[in-house]
């Protein structure tokens, strides 16, 4: 690929100004409800084997693509309310919302569950738009989005019976889940409001607790913007024989794509007997930036690009 169209220098400037009051933002959010900021390890030795994300090797090692081992070890050990503002590394992923290096908000809190997490997305993101001085009626390529909550939420099925055509399993079936959902469905998600997408086929929640009573669906929800996936949300699995059953089955699924298999996460699995029940999320904050700069490349709200380096 080769180098990208850049900005003028002054907008460059001016977007990166605006992320920084961002990332401030966010830390004043967490800050004020109690949350202590950490600061985990970049290079592990056993990343979560996802069947559609790729860890960078790193020497023997891989740089992680997700927080999330070591945050829950620390849950485990008892930090109930915890976050970070982290790089993370995942290879193959380039395009106009996609950076192999991305910046990544992630948090987890003890004792709730995703509709917790649901209501805290209500919370945090109207804080920092109004932190920046921006207006809760968000004016993005063109279009307005009403940010003030609460904010619809749509179930993953009536979404696909909505714009897809088959209902989410027959497009997991079939094999075209990601297809319809990447190029059908998140188009038309989040104008002219913010979407909570909730409850995922259990295949698409490979660390996330089934729902009860509905063991073919995880508590699982993306929030979406202005038809951007801006975070990814869990209400958390805590059983470590049935985590092991399904790293098992996403590194069998890698396996037959030719994928690398990841060494078992074997310390992760041993701490996560001693969870509390709890929620994570992940949000991206270069994708935040770019809804709150107007901006329809990652590229515009960024330092370096690869392709600059």
């Amino acid at each position: 690929m080769g180098v990208m169209a850049t900005i003028p220098p002054s907008a460059r400037l001016r977007n990166l100004t605006q992320r920084a009051r961002i990332i401030a933002a966010l830390r004043d959010y967490f800050t004020g409800q109690g949350y202590l900021e950490v600061d985990t390890p970049v290079r592990i030795p056993a990343p979560a084997p996802e069947t559609h994300i790729d860890a960078e090797p790193a020497g023997d090692w891989y740089l992680q693509t997700s927080p999330e081992l070591c945050m829950k070890r620390m849950l485990a050990d008892g930090f109930a309310r915890i976050y970070q503002i982290c790089k993370c590394f995942r290879t193959g992923e380039r395009g106009r919302r996609h950076l192999p290096e991305l910046t990544m908000l992630e948090w987890y809190t003890a004792g709730e569950d995703y509709t917790h997490m649901m209501a805290q997305c209500e919370a945090l993101v109207p804080h920092v738009v109004t932190a920046i001085g921006s207006p809760l009626e968000l004016s993005y390529q063109g279009r307005t989005i009403d940010l003030r909550p609460p904010w619809p939420r749509m179930s993953v099925d009536d979404a696909f019976q909505t714009w897809g055509g088959c209902s989410a399993s027959a497009a997991l079936d079939s094999g075209r889940f990601d297809e319809i959902m990447g190029l059908v469905i998140e188009p038309q998600l989040g104008w002219p409001r913010p979407v909570i997408l909730y409850d995922y086929p259990a295949a698409c929640g490979a660390l996330a607790r089934l729902k009860p009573g509905r063991p073919d669906l995880a508590e699982r929800f993306e929030l979406y913007i202005a038809g951007i996936e801006l975070c990814n949300a869990f209400t958390e699995l805590t059983d470590p024989v049935e985590q092991r059953q399904r790293f098992a089955a996403e590194s069998e699924r890698r396996r037959a794509a030719g994928k690398t298999v990841y060494p078992a996460p074997e310390r992760f699995l041993r701490d996560l007997e001693r969870m509390p029940a709890a929620t994570g999320n992940a949000l991206g904050v270069d994708r935040l930036a770019m809804l709150l700069t107007d901006s329809d490349r990652i590229d515009d709200v960024v330092a370096f690009v690869p392709e600059t380096l």
